[in-house]
């Protein structure tokens, strides 16, 4: 079974690599596509202060998918875990998930900081960031996972 997705906007700015750090100060553009969406379509976002951004790993391509496990950051100091034990863009359906602090929200367009897309980047939707949707008790990770983030933002 597949699912046809059409992405709802695209990332301009911010980076043009995806290197896996300091991603923290990156600030981008999310414009939604002008063909389906008028100037209402962000509307009231503004009141929120975070949102997720779904978007494809466009870049990444059928041979350097990953289905099975591997080491993260291809780090041997680190586990060898599963793809679904970890968040890196070689993912089977190549679906990224950030939370972006929002700078500004204007017609179509909504400004990001800490999107770890790169320009071009096609999003597949936004949703705004509601307490009620946060995890509920506590929230663990193995130590790799904590050393993997360090430097990230």
């Amino acid at each position: 079974m597949t699912f046809p997705m059409t992405p709802v906007a695209h990332v301009h700015g911010g980076r043009a690599d995806p290197t896996d750090d300091d991603w923290g100060q990156s600030r981008a553009t999310i414009t939604l596509d002008p063909a389906r969406f008028d100037d209402t379509a962000l509307a009231g976002l503004e009141a929120f202060s975070h949102v997720e951004i779904l978007f494809v790993f466009d870049k990444v391509t059928d041979d350097q998918i990953v289905s099975g496990a591997r080491h993260p950051r291809g780090r041997t100091d680190w586990p060898k875990i599963g793809i679904f034990a970890q968040r890196g863009k070689n993912r089977p359906n190549r679906i990224g998930l950030t939370t972006c602090r929002i700078a500004s929200v204007s017609g179509r367009d909504l400004t990001v900081e800490g999107l770890d897309a790169i320009d071009g980047t096609p999003v597949l939707d936004i949703k705004p960031v509601m307490a009620g949707f946060l995890p509920r008790g506590e929230v663990r990770e193995p130590d790799w996972a904590r050393e993997i983030m360090a430097g990230y933002w």
